[in-house]
């Protein structure tokens, strides 16, 4: 006998239709998979012996052969059991399968015939829907993913055997069909921004990064803020659109590091990797790729502490992602292609020791070489990716004992949503959405100058040597400084500000 059930697979964010199609027929008992399954396909099969005789169903002594069409493409990922338990009781006449012509199934399988969560069901829900499937089992720990498609009826399982009574008719599963609707959750974070006191350049850095996306690198020595700071950026970040929402979470769910309580990614993500990490972790890839922190950071921070400790292949790697928004890794078994759309945060101190040129206190002890050496790390290609560079100095006790409070993060959070706000009006009939995006033409149309802001920026562009890369972050920093200041047309103060970003002077011993 022969049946056949529809599943998919996911290789990135690459959804392919499958259809497992289980042949038994007279012979000795052996199991065969064919159509190029991975490790964890082959071994399902024991796991399907298992859960089809806990579940108190029987398992035909015959010889199976499963095959997973189409045969040229690889399949991978745990989630073939379901569908292979079903394919083998339809073939074996103990449960009709014409219920599930159109549905698309989803599961994995314990030896007891409970289902387990699986990874990647929204991308893999979302393009079969655009394909035409309105219908999907999946286990109850993916229901909340999986409500995320509107328009899709999910029958969710706890165990196989339920899934067989559904089908047989003797108990029937209750199916959710009803729409999703997005709530972006107000964030309750305990780190504020009116916990720092002082370092108002670097609130204002933080602020406009925060509100254009921007690269920022802040430079200080030890105990000067740089870390406390940047872990309370979220605080003032945006909240997530549902676009924005739905592209993390697919992320996310690839990843397997979506809540099953949630079924969405609420909030932006901050991903602060440790300086150990290796490349692979911070771009993707292992043996079957999947997203690295570029990835998980989409639309997001990604926060490098103690930039120059990181390995310089690691830190050489970013020079793409932060170009292009997208990461490419290649392996012998195909490519794979994830969103990387970040916003690199990056801290440093300025030597080894990390108090040269600090007033006063302790006296750096690093010898010009050592510097040279420690600085040098950061090639001037991945600087020059940087939008934004802001010098931190050690905080004074009068800024700790002045009793003067500083704004919260609500108050400025207002001021980058409006911000962000015109953008998005701004941008709403082309592909960007913050101004960190701009490129080639569209600076030119958007990035409009004042007359004298033009001269500034004449003068500028001689005196500090800029590259043509550098020019154009000069002038996105500017377009987010106006727009926080509400104006059209970038002025001279607006310009003289980004310029002062652009300040590398900490960099040079």
């Amino acid at each position: 006998m022969l049946s056949k059930v529809k599943t998919c697979c996911l290789t990135g964010l690459i959804v392919t239709v499958i259809d497992v199609e289980v042949d038994i027929s007279n012979g000795l008992p052996n199991i065969n998979v064919v159509g190029l399954p991975d490790m964890a396909i082959k071994e399902s099969k024991d796991r399907v012996r298992a859960a089809i005789k806990n579940s108190g169903l029987d398992f035909p002594l015959k010889r199976i052969t499963i095959n997973l069409s189409p045969a040229h493409t690889r399949k991978e990922g745990s989630h073939f059991d379901l569908p292979i338990a079903l394919g083998i009781l339809g073939a074996s006449m103990q449960v009709p399968l014409e219920e599930l012509d159109d549905t698309l199934i989803l599961g994995e399988l314990s030896l007891d015939g409970k289902t387990n969560k699986i990874n990647g069901v929204l991308p893999m829900l979302s393009e079969m829907y655009n394909r035409g499937i309105k219908k999907v089992v999946v286990p109850y720990e993916n229901l909340e993913e999986a409500r995320v498609v509107d328009g899709i009826e999910i029958i969710p399982v706890h165990t196989l055997n339920d899934i067989a009574l559904h089908l047989i008719g003797e108990k029937r599963l209750s199916t959710h069909t009803e729409p999703f609707r997005y709530n972006c959750k107000e964030e309750t974070d305990s780190e504020d921004f009116k916990d720092i006191y002082g370092q108002e350049n670097l609130k204002r850095a933080l602020e406009i990064a925060a509100s254009g996306s921007h690269n920022l690198l802040t430079i200080g020595p030890p105990g000067s803020g740089k870390t406390m700071a940047a872990r309370r950026l979220p605080s003032i970040l945006p909240k997530l659109t549902f676009r924005e929402a739905l592209e993390i979470t697919k992320i996310y769910s690839i990843a397997g590091l979506l809540d099953a309580h949630e079924g969405l990614v609420h909030s932006r993500p901050f991903r602060s990797p440790h300086h150990t990490s290796s490349t692979v972790a911070i771009t993707g890839g292992g043996r079957t790729p999947k997203p690295g922190e570029v990835s998980l950071s989409h639309y997001g921070v990604l926060f490098l502490d103690e930039l120059p400790e990181f390995s310089k292949t690691s830190l050489e790697v970013l020079r793409q992602p932060l170009e292009d928004k997208v990461i490419h890794i290649s392996r012998v078994n195909g490519s794979y292609t994830y969103p990387a759309d970040f916003m690199l945060l990056a801290a440093m101190n300025p030597c080894p020791c990390g108090y040269y040129g600090t007033e006063g206190g302790q006296q750096c002890v690093c010898t010009p070489h050592q510097i040279n050496r420690y600085v040098n790390k950061i090639s001037g290609p991945l600087m020059d990716r940087i939008d934004m560079v802001v010098e931190t100095s050690a905080v004074k006790y009068e800024n700790l004992t002045g009793g003067k409070g500083s704004e919260s993060s609500r108050e400025i959070r207002k001021r980058v949503e409006r911000a962000r706000e015109i953008q998005l009006e701004r941008y709403k009939k082309t592909k960007y959405l913050f101004n960190s995006q701009l490129n080639g033409a569209a600076i030119n149309k958007y990035c409009s100058l004042g007359p004298s802001a033009q001269q500034l920026m004449n003068s500028a562009f001689r005196k500090m040597n800029l590259s043509a890369r550098g020019y154009s972050k000069i002038l996105k920093v500017a377009r987010t400084i106006a727009d926080l200041d509400g104006k059209d047309i970038i002025y001279e103060n607006h310009l003289a500000e980004a310029l002062q970003y652009r300040n590398l002077s900490g960099l040079t011993p």
